[in-house]
């Protein structure tokens, strides 16, 4: 059994800051990706960004220079600044890790936190 737990997610006004944490925990042998994804009301659920064990990174192109991912899978926890927020990242943010104890890898997902931007 494998938890994801999010945190830090609330409202904030047009510019502002947040940051968003993970961990990732239970039956787990390795953590190859761990990461971000939102889901806008009335929208698919969308990468935001991903960090692997060897810790590469991959971003959207309209998060690139506002949001960083950081973490180490190796200690299961993955963090997400959010810089410069607009409206339209109001969204539900999903922390996703690629797990496996001694079996195949799998998609763990959070159940998500609100980030609500204002204008």
């Amino acid at each position: 059994q494998v938890q994801v737990v999010e945190s830090g997610g609330g409202s904030v006004q047009a510019g502002g800051s947040l940051r968003l944490s993970c961990r990732c925990s239970g039956m787990i042998f390795s953590i190859k990706t761990m990461g971000w994804y939102r889901q806008a009301p009335g929208k698919e659920r969308d990468m935001v960004a991903l960090l692997t064990r060897d810790g590469d990174t991959t971003y959207a192109d309209s998060m690139k220079g506002r949001f960083t991912i950081s973490g180490d899978t190796a200690q299961k926890m993955v963090y997400l600044q959010m810089s410069d927020l607009r409206p339209d990242d109001t969204a539900v943010y999903y922390c996703m890790c690629i797990a496996r104890d001694s079996g195949p890898w799998y998609t763990h997902w959070g159940k998500g936190t609100l980030v609500t931007v204002s204008a």
